[in-house]
């Protein structure tokens, strides 16, 4: 038995999947997951399984029988999603449908949505009975996943990291931000979610080591050149400098090592600028 990472449709995650067969990357297949058996996509080399790890299985390699009935299913998904929405319309609810998904064997329908209070959905699932035998499940998702199933581009211009390649959520805070000398202005920090943008966290600690060689903003400093003492008022991390305001005027992009405390700050530890 072999492990083999799979990717299914609408999310970048991959899952480990025990296997008897080796099958190549991209190969499709038929896998036995949570909600039952679905089609997904080999996306990496088979490894050895750990023994104290619980992992879904392969079944098979997908045929084109599997295939055809798969995308009749995904098209007849996005009829019943449309039809959802229209009928949540209908009824005054606040509610956005994001995808409905069958899986292989017709026996489970999972609708995700997206709400921001508690609703009553009973009547969606009446809608669904006239057109599906399958058990339903309505299953909540945040705005972060909802932008990973759904799909779309960010501000560099590129899918956006969610639907793209990222594994999981990591928190990211307004801080991480600050850290960077951003300017705090929602409309560019923010994704296409309305939260925070994932790519914050990527370069936070490379930030934060050159930060810890910096003088804290608004700490009084001294140029040892010129002599002349001011407020630091802006960091430039990568540049390894700060801009200092003196009573003469601006000092600008004064590197770390040419600044001392000032001696009204004497006998303590000089520490990085607080953004």
């Amino acid at each position: 038995m072999v492990v083999l990472p799979v990717r299914f449709e609408r999310s970048p995650r991959l899952h480990p999947m025990l296997s008897e067969v080796a099958h190549a990357v991209d190969t499709r297949v038929v896998v036995q997951g949570k909600r039952g058996p679905e089609v997904a996509t080999v996306r990496g080399e088979a490894a050895g399984p750990d023994p104290q790890a619980r992992y879904g299985s392969v079944l098979r390699a997908a045929t084109a029988d599997d295939l055809t009935h798969w995308d009749a299913l995904h098209r007849q998904g996005e009829d019943l999603k449309w039809l959802l929405r229209a009928r949540a319309r209908e009824r005054g609810l606040p509610v956005k449908i994001v995808a409905v998904e069958f899986t292989l064997d017709e026996s489970l329908v999972t609708v995700s949505y997206s709400a921001d209070e508690r609703i009553e959905l009973g009547g969606l699932i009446s809608e669904l009975r006239a057109h599906t035998r399958a058990r339903v499940n309505f299953a909540a998702v945040g705005p972060r996943e909802q932008a990973q199933m759904i799909g779309t581009l960010g501000a560099c211009g590129r899918e956006n990291c969610s639907s793209n390649h990222l594994q999981e959520f990591a928190p990211v805070s307004i801080r991480m931000a600050r850290d960077q000398q951003l300017p705090l202005n929602p409309e560019k920090l923010s994704g296409p979610c309305g939260r925070l943008l994932c790519c914050l966290q990527y370069e936070h600690t490379q930030y934060l080591d050159l930060l810890a060689d910096l003088p804290r903003k608004n700490a009084r400093v001294c140029h040892t050149e010129s002599g002349a003492c001011g407020k630091v008022v802006k960091l430039n991390p990568l540049a390894g400098t700060v801009d200092v305001h003196t009573e003469g005027g601006m000092l600008t992009g004064v590197p770390a090592a040419q600044l001392t405390r000032a001696p009204e700050q004497a006998g303590g530890k000089s520490k990085r600028a607080e953004p």
